[in-house]
């Protein structure tokens, strides 16, 4: 027989030992993983956002580039919001149980209520909740008629008693446009628990307007439980009348937000950010005219038809509504003529919506790199403009605010029309790291100093009172930022911070800032500026910019296109110079700037061509322009 060997001669009970030993290793080694795995699920879910206290982390500001050789000449903002005979002061019923859309403030539109040509005022209110155990305060909307005589100071009237308006009803935001055609704007508004629409009548014999509510007879939901706050005009499908897009913020209710009940450490009950709501789906109510001219006709008006539209947007895996919106911004990303959409969204992902000529949208925000920030996160955008903001590169721009610790995003576009992409320029274009440390909600652009080159302007205000004891250098009421445009080369345009030496001091004073809206309020060429705020009055600003650059105001008025002529675009050549302008009043957070366009030249005061492409893409030469003045510009009619 073979030798045995050293294994053979081992004993059982040692060979025991050892598989015991194994099976002790092995779960040892379970036991760590399924530790791991645990301590993962607990982080996930501590890492949602959740009832407990709000933990806030200190803000720092990212380091700004020399702007040194650039300097933005002066052009003061002077605050004439009490001698313009403007009275009006936004409530939000607050009783002290921190409902969420107490803060979340409301709109302006500066818009020309009485046809006679000049911009007038409306500013939306909020009301009493209703149960409220406190004094009934009956606030409405403000309507204020524009009076200003030709060079003298910029003056109101508040004619909203009598005018239709003077309704309680908690609204947020306000679009305007001439949906029946008639040559009168009309008023949408938006709000907690249902929309208004409001036909414009006209001025009475006194000059005053007047409007009539048709929201029921003009076929869309009076009230019901939605909370709806951005909303546009806009011609979806090139039929000469205006269609309406309505984006809802959250799924609220004043139990949900008790049952929320969100702190912030140390403080207590707080307005929180919209994390702990559910999403929401928009609507769209296609117009179903022609009309005739003042007169409603018999039956539904709009019809809803946002299900086979494309635009509700649903999470893939749970199927429940994703949108959170606060802002949109309409335009024709690609220049085929078809009105676009891009919707600013609060924590979740913005949308961007590309018109498929059938009344239908795809949804590309992801494709073309605006959903998120350059990290893949979502930010909390609340205001929202576009723009060709350089005058030697047509590529368009998205500006959007976004929450305190976020800059703001300057979106470009680059590559072939059919196939935009865009990135988050906002840092390299000197847009971003400024506005670190702000809560931005209304930013437009505009050219204020009439160089011919859009500037940019952001309304900040945070959303807690109290966040100034939790949070060091950072503050409820918050400065405005003005960024002027200097210009550049190579399409390297780059925004410049402006300060107290160039704006004035009236500008910067800490406010709650919300909504904001530019006009040309006294018709002296250059861009007033309103700006609202929670729970006080609003901001009037003047334009005292006396820098003797050039300037003209075009005010199209569509036959073919929508009488509004919103959605169309003005080319202006001017020597080497390339301006192009889009009509559109919707912009900034919840509001509505002035129709007419105006254009500043600079120094150069030359005017070679003008070309107006009006909706569906109708090309229209200019002849001479004259500067200096507003011209009114008539749609041909077809060949």
């Amino acid at each position: 027989m073979p030798p045995e060997t050293e294994d053979d001669q081992k004993s059982p009970v040692g060979e025991d030992e050892q598989a015991l030993a194994r099976a002790l290793q092995r779960s040892l080694l379970a036991l760590i993983l399924l530790g791991l795995v645990a301590g993962g699920v607990i982080w996930w879910l501590t890492r949602m956002p959740g009832t407990r206290p709000t933990r806030v982390t200190a803000l720092s500001e990212p380091k700004l580039r020399d702007h040194s050789k650039n300097s933005a000449p002066q052009a003061f903002f002077i605050d004439i919001t009490k001698e313009s005979g403007l009275d009006f002061l936004h409530f939000n019923g607050a009783t002290g149980e921190k409902f969420l859309p107490e803060t979340m403030g409301a709109g302006v539109a500066a818009f020309d209520a009485d046809g006679d040509g000049d911009a007038d005022l409306l500013l939306v209110n909020g009301t009493d909740w209703p149960g409220s155990q406190a004094a009934p305060k009956r606030s409405t909307p403000g309507l204020y008629r524009n009076d200003t005589q030709p060079g003298g100071p910029i003056h109101f009237t508040n004619v909203t008693r009598g005018s239709g308006l003077d309704v309680a009803f908690y609204g947020m935001g306000v679009a305007c446009g001439d949906f029946d055609g008639d040559g009168l704007v009309d008023v949408f508004f938006t709000g907690v628990g249902g929309n208004r629409l409001f036909r414009n009548e006209g001025p009475d014999a006194q000059g005053q307007p007047h409007f009539r509510d048709v929201t029921g007879a003009a076929g869309i939901p009076a009230a019901g439980k939605e909370w709806s706050t951005a909303a546009t005009w806009i011609d979806i499908d090139n039929d000469g009348d205006l269609d309406l897009f309505v984006g809802n913020y959250v799924g609220w209710s004043p139990e949900l937000d008790r049952e929320v009940n969100n702190q912030l450490t140390g403080i207590g009950k707080s307005y929180g950010r919209p994390w702990n709501f559910p999403g929401t789906l928009p609507h769209l109510y296609r117009n179903d005219g022609p009309v005739l001219p003042g007169n409603l006709p018999a039956g539904t008006r709009f019809t809803d038809i946002t299900a086979a539209s494309g635009l509700q947007q649903r999470n893939p895996a749970t199927g429940l509504p994703m949108a959170k919106t606060l802002a949109v911004g309409p335009v024709d990303l690609n220049g085929d003529g078809w009105m676009d959409l891009v919707v600013a969204n609060d924590t979740v992902q913005n949308f961007v919506f590309t018109n498929r000529h059938d009344g239908t949208f795809r949804e590309v925000g992801a494709a073309m790199g605006v959903a998120f920030d350059s990290f893949g996160q979502a930010r909390g955008a609340m205001g929202i403009d576009t723009a060709r903001f350089r005058d030697d590169d047509p590529a368009l721009g998205i500006a959007i605010g976004n929450f305190a610790n976020e800059m703001n995003a300057l979106y470009v576009a680059s590559g072939r029309k059919d196939e935009l992409v865009f990135a988050d320029e906002a840092i390299a274009q000197g847009l971003g790291p400024s506005s670190q440390l702000y809560l931005k909600f209304g930013l437009f652009f505009f050219d204020y100093d009439l160089d011919g080159r859009l500037d940019v302007l952001t309304a900040n205000g945070h959303i807690e009172e109290d966040v100034s004891k939790v949070q060091a250098g950072v503050s409820y009421r918050q400065p405005a930022q003005l960024f002027w445009n200097a210009g550049g080369t190579g399409g390297g345009g780059t925004f410049v911070s402006v300060g107290t030496n160039q704006a004035g001091t009236d500008i910067f004073q800490p406010r709650v800032g919300r909504g904001s809206a530019y006009a040309d309020f006294d018709g002296d060429g250059d861009l007033d500026v309103v700006i609202t705020q929670v729970n006080g009055p609003p901001l009037l600003l003047r334009n005292d910019q006396h820098l003797g650059n050039a300037w003209f105001r075009l005010k199209l008025v569509g036959t073919r296109s929508n009488r509004d002529a919103i959605g169309a675009w003005i080319t202006v050549r001017s020597g080497v110079r390339t301006l192009q302008r889009q009509v559109m009043p919707t912009k900034s957070y919840l509001s509505q700037s002035e129709l007419p366009v105006t254009i500043g030249l600079g120094r150069n005061g030359r005017v070679d061509e003008v070309m107006v492409t009006w909706p569906g893409g109708r090309q229209q030469r200019l002849g001479t322009v004259p500067l200096g003045r507003e011209t009114v510009v008539r749609e041909e009619s077809a060949k």
